[in-house]
C-alpha cells in the first residue's frame, strides 16, 4: 500500500453503473488535492479477485451491486481487506445506510448527487490519512506495551538475581537462546508458527481455537531458561519469516497483523512468569 503523499493514490472503484463510474473518474481526473490512478469493477466477485491479486490505497464502493447488496458488500469488502479505508457510494434515499455502513466500519459515506463529483476525492483523502494515522497510533502503542513488558522481565530479573541463580543462565551465559539452544529455539519458533496458523485460520473461519495455553507454555519454557525480550523477538521474527516466505501479499499482511497481537501476548506471559519466580512461586 502506498504511503507517500507525493505518489497517486491507487483507489479500487466498485461500482456497477457507467454513468456513475465516469463521474467517479472526472471526479478523481479533476481533483486539486493530489493525483489518483483508478481501476474499475463493476461487481463484487470482480473486486475480491482483484483484492487477492494486489493492493490499493482506498476502495470507493457502491453498496448496490448486481451480486451484492447493502452492508454484506461492506462486510465482504473488509474481510478481504481490513486494512483498506472504505467510502461507500449510496443513493439519496439511502442516508441510513450509509450511517449504517460507517458504524460497521467503512471510513465515510457519500450520497450520489451532483456533490459527490467535487467531494469524491477529497473524502478519499481524508478517509486514506486517517487510516494511516490509526496505523501509527496502533504501532505506536504496540510498540510502547512491548517496551513496558521488556523493562518489566529486567526489573523482575534483577530483582530475582540476588536470591537465585539459575543453573540454565550459568550454561547459557548472555548468549541468545538461538545460538546457545538451536534445537530448543527451533522447536519452539516451530510451536509459536503454529499458534500462528491457528490464529489465521480462526480469524478467517471463526473457529473457536484455545492457544493461549499453548503459548503461556512456551513462556514457561522460556522463562525456565532465563530467556528475555531478544529471545522472544527472535522466536516471533523466525516463525514470521517462515511463514511469509512464499505466501501471498494478503496472507503476509494477515501474518504481520496477527503476529503483533501474539507477540504482545507472549511477552505478557514471560512477565508472569518472571513475576512469580521472583516471588518464590516457581522453582
Amino acid at each position: 500500500m502506498h504511503t507517500g503523499t507525493d505518489r497517486p493514490l491507487d483507489i479500487l472503484l466498485v461500482e456497477d453503473n457507467p454513468g456513475d463510474a465516469r463521474l467517479a473518474a472526472e471526479a478523481f481526473a479533476s481533483a486539486r488535492i493530489g493525483t489518483f490512478t483508478l481501476t474499475h469493477a463493476e461487481r463484487l466477485t470482480e473486486a475480491l479477485e482483484l483484492l487477492q491479486q494486489r493492493s490499493f490505497d482506498a476502495i470507493v464502493l457502491d453498496l448496490s451491486l448486481p451480486d451484492s447488496g447493502g452492508l454484506d458488500t461492506l462486510k465482504r469488502i473488509l474481510h478481504h481487506a481490513p486494512d483498506i479505508p472504505v467510502v461507500v457510494l449510496t443513493m439519496l434515499s439511502d442516508e441510513s445506510l450509509g450511517v449504517q455502513a460507517v458504524n460497521a466500519g467503512a471510513q465515510d459515506y457519500l450520497q450520489k448527487d451532483g456533490c459527490v463529483h467535487e467531494s469524491l476525492a477529497r473524502s478519499v483523502r481524508y478517509a486514506v490519512e486517517r487510516q494511516r494515522l490509526l496505523r501509527e497510533l496502533q504501532h505506536a502503542r504496540q510498540q510502547e506495551q512491548l517496551a513496558r513488558n521488556a523493562h518489566e522481565i529486567a526489573a523482575v530479573e534483577q530483582l530475582s538475581h540476588d536470591t537465585r541463580t539459575s543453573v540454565t543462565a550459568q550454561l547459557y551465559s548472555a548468549l541468545p537462546l538461538r545460538e546457545a539452544q538451536p534445537d530448543l529455539f527451533s522447536e519452539l519458533v516451530a510451536q509459536y508458527g503454529h499458534i500462528l496458523d491457528q490464529r489465521l485460520e480462526q480469524r478467517a473461519y471463526k473457529i473457536e481455537t484455545n492457544t493461549s495455553d499453548t503459548l503461556r507454555e512456551i513462556a514457561n519454557q522460556l522463562g525456565f531458561l532465563r530467556a528475555g525480550p531478544r529471545d522472544v523477538v527472535d522466536v516471533h521474527t523466525h516463525a514470521i519469516r517462515q511463514r511469509v516466505r512464499g505466501a501471498s501479499v494478503m496472507r503476509m499482511q494477515a501474518y504481520v497483523e496477527e503476529g503483533r497481537l501474539l507477540v504482545l501476548e507472549l511477552m505478557g506471559y514471560l512477565v508472569s512468569y518472571y513475576r512469580a519466580y521472583a516471588l518464590g512461586g516457581i522453582h
